[in-house]
């Protein structure tokens, strides 16, 4: 890492030494800085090969105060900012999300457009770069905060996405699918009548449950409607219906009735708490879902 900028003392010793002959490297060792940096400071000062400190110095001071004026302004904090992080901060960290990091994401749901940087959240949260820098690795993990690098080119921002909710939302949904499979897995290799295996059935099936309801996009309003009439149709009939009588009866065309099916099948929480079954090609029926009842619970309703 390179060290603070060169002083007047060092660009003092700098042309000293050149003029005493000394190599960039030796004059690097002697400051405790990286040759690269002698070599720029020489290269951007030096006149007709000649390095003059106090016009090196100058050149310094005036680069200084063009980044000064060039640089854009950090958000400062104020009372209402410092209020909501204080406020929404410990509701994350109740779901889990370290509190650290919650009070991270809390002052990036407060910036605007361009979010913020790192020194600006270590003013803000008064706290340590290091501390900053976890957050910012266990947001990104969990794809809820983005990077882009800053305007001046010396640091990177850190912003949330106006897709972020979604993404999140289908990054919850593939992990629950794949905890219900793991668990159903589970359960099969302990075997379902063995208490590991019970449990871990019970899991599969809330987890499975909670996939299904947040998968997939939602469906167009009609053919959910559709899927609900053909759901009544078949409860009311009391028994299976093929796809022929189950459209004349609704007064459908028969490929709408059909739709209706594979949108169930397709999103089969549309049916809960019910099941819908396919008795032959084509011939339908209802039954209640096996995991919305206990065997105590059927066995006592029989």
């Amino acid at each position: 890492m390179p060290g603070p900028r060169l002083t007047d003392d060092d660009r003092e010793r700098i042309a000293l030494w050149l003029a005493e002959g000394l190599g960039y490297a030796e004059i690097a060792r002697r400051l405790g800085r990286p040759t690269s940096t002698i070599s720029r400071e020489v290269a951007r000062n030096g006149t007709h090969g000649a390095y003059l400190a106090d016009r090196a110095q100058q050149a310094a001071g005036d680069r200084a105060r063009q980044r000064k004026r060039t640089r854009q302004p950090e958000p400062t904090t104020n009372e209402t900012t410092q209020s909501f992080v204080d406020e929404f901060a410990p509701l994350l960290a109740a779901t889990g999300m370290p509190r650290m990091t919650a009070r991270v994401f809390a002052c990036l749901l407060t910036a605007d457009t361009s979010g913020l940087t790192s020194a600006t959240l270590v003013d803000l949260l008064r706290v340590s770069p290091a501390s900053v820098s976890k957050s910012i690795g266990y947001l990104e993990a969990m794809e809820l905060v983005a990077r882009r690098p800053d305007p001046t080119g010396r640091r990177e921002r850190y912003l949330i996405g106006d897709d972020i909710w979604l993404r999140a939302w289908q990054a919850d949904t593939g992990a629950h699918g794949k905890i219900a499979a793991a668990a159903r897995a589970g359960a099969e290799a302990f075997g379902t009548h063995t208490p590991a295996g019970t449990r871990l059935g019970k899991m599969g099936e809330f987890f499975g449950r909670l996939s299904e309801q947040m998968s997939d996009s939602p469906l167009a309003e009609g053919v959910a409607y559709d899927a609900s009439t053909v759901l009544a149709a078949l409860v009311y009939a009391r028994r299976p219906l093929p796809a022929d009588a189950l459209a004349a009866a609704l007064g459908w065309p028969r490929e709408r009735a059909v739709a209706a099916v594979a949108a169930i099948h397709a999103k089969p929480a549309l049916a809960d708490p019910l099941e819908l079954q396919v008795i032959e090609p084509d011939t339908y029926a209802v039954t209640v879902r096996p995991d919305r009842l206990s065997a105590a619970q059927r066995s006592a309703l029989n």
